[in-house]
């Protein structure tokens, strides 16, 4: 596992409501700076959004376990 999905892993739901809001915020600046030519590393934008897609997936899977709908159902 990597060491940012760790570090979001011992965060809890605030923390990772306030990381993402964090997330949203930097790929919004660096949109801005890749409009205005700023922007000298254009991977960043990705390494952001892939940043988001974290936070998201580790929200919604939380939101389930609280549900109790985690696993696969074998019925057919």
């Amino acid at each position: 596992m990597s060491g940012k999905m760790e570090a979001l892993l011992q965060l809890d739901h605030d923390g990772l409501a306030e990381e993402l809001e964090s997330a949203h915020r930097e790929l919004f600046n660096l949109r801005f700076q890749a409009s205005t030519s700023q922007l000298t590393d254009i991977s960043e934008l990705k390494k952001a959004r892939r940043q988001i897609a974290r936070i998201k997936t580790l929200i919604r899977t939380r939101e389930l376990e609280e549900e109790g709908n985690v696993g696969i159902s074998t019925e057919e």
